[in-house]
């Protein structure tokens, strides 16, 4: 299985970024897939979380309104559209798998990608 994530950047304050994360390896459609991000010296921290089918998500209370989860399940890929950023969202944004109903404990997850870095700048 993998995951490999892409989009991270660098961005000015009220801006906006797209990451991608396209899987392989796996029957994509059968995963709940979550979005997580680490800033330095942090645990990891749920961002945002969709069901197998697309149809529920899950997200945040920091990036509610803000960020957007979703995915493509013809072409393995789930996205995260970020805007309005802000510096506090700068970190190492990691997505995940899951075999089984979408959660927001990083536990629970069973794959993960190599993640990419988010900087925000105020």
């Amino acid at each position: 299985v993998q995951l490999v994530e892409s989009g991270g950047g660098l961005v000015q304050a009220g801006g906006s970024l797209s990451l991608s994360c396209a899987a392989s390896g796996l029957t994509f459609s059968r995963y709940a897939m979550g979005w997580f991000r680490q800033a330095p010296g942090k645990e990891h921290d749920f961002v945002s979380a969709i069901s197998r089918n697309g149809v529920y998500t899950y997200s945040s209370d920091s990036v509610k309104g803000r960020f957007t989860i979703s995915r493509d399940n013809a072409n393995n890929t789930v996205y995260l559209q970020m805007n309005s950023l802000k510096p506090e969202d700068t970190a190492v944004y990691y997505c995940a798998a899951r075999d089984g109903p979408y959660r927001q404990n990083q536990n629970e997850y069973h794959y993960w990608g190599q993640g990419t870095q988010v900087t925000v700048s105020s």
